[in-house]
């Protein structure tokens, strides 16, 4: 079993702690009450039921996350906020991230939030192109296959790019089209001629997933570092909720951005 100590950890440890405050104080107490409580209990009281609502929704319905870099640009840019649904893929109890509930499956063309294999601590945010049993392979001319089948790209205008150095670049933008159980998914994807050629064929084992940014020459991801573990998904991702870049030459604040479908 294992056990992921982020900031889910502490708010579930703080909840616990107000909740045996709480428990033992009544238990001592009895019917009894007290014209004074002490202020370790005042607290417990105070901030438990504040704690167990947030931990009841960032466990099992909704948590939000904030897109740090550029691997998944066009579809999510640095600074986007946005919500994932945590129940779409199963009920997990927090902390040891452990199914308990079946709601649903990951679907080829999601956009998913998940543990990161080499280090669980960290939340990474992929696309989900590869299901278990899945033979991809990407080629020397960046291009993607799904079982043998090349994978339809529509061209596109080019992409307005702002390197991490700042500079500007016009890159290939195109439309692809994933094929899917309830459809096809459309996306748009960038590559960038002469940068980050990595081609190569890989079977999606049993119970993991590929997955792959939309930044198709700038992502970390299933091409670097294999396959993701069923065991890692956190939740899908549903819409951007509010945008603001502070970094440096960021486009601050934008409410262009809010409202951005991912579903």
């Amino acid at each position: 079993m294992e056990v992921f100590y982020g900031l889910e950890f502490w708010l579930v440890l703080a909840t616990l702690i107000c909740g045996v405050i709480l428990l033992i104080y009544r238990f001592v107490m009895g019917k009894k009450k007290a014209a004074n409580e002490p202020m370790l209990v005042d607290y417990a009281r105070s901030f438990f039921p504040v704690l167990l609502v947030v931990v009841l929704l960032r466990s099992f319905v909704i948590e939000p996350f904030r897109i740090p870099s550029g691997s998944m640009i066009p579809t999510l840019e640095i600074g986007d906020f946005i919500i994932v649904k945590k129940y779409a893929y199963g009920i997990r109890l927090p902390v040891i991230n452990k199914k308990i509930i079946e709601t649903g499956e990951p679907k080829r063309g999601d956009v998913v939030v998940f543990k990161y294999p080499v280090d669980p601590k960290i939340n990474f945010i992929k696309r989900l192109v590869g299901l278990p049993g899945d033979r991809i392979e990407w080629t020397s001319d960046k291009r993607l296959t799904i079982n043998g089948k090349l994978i339809d790209e529509k061209g596109l205008d080019a992409y307005p790019y702002t390197t991490s150095q700042g500079q500007k670049l016009d890159v290939a933008q195109f439309e692809e089209t994933l094929p899917s159980v309830d459809g096809e998914r459309k996306h748009k994807i960038i590559v960038m001629p002469g940068m980050g050629r990595r081609p190569g064929e890989y079977v999606v084992p049993e119970g993991h997933y590929f997955m792959m940014g939309d930044n198709r020459d700038n992502s970390s991801d299933s091409r670097y570092w294999g396959f993701m573990p069923e065991k890692y998904l956190v939740g899908k991702a549903s819409f951007v909720w509010l945008h603001w870049n502070w970094q440096s030459g960021g486009d601050g604040f934008s409410f262009s951005r809010i409202g951005t479908s991912l579903d």
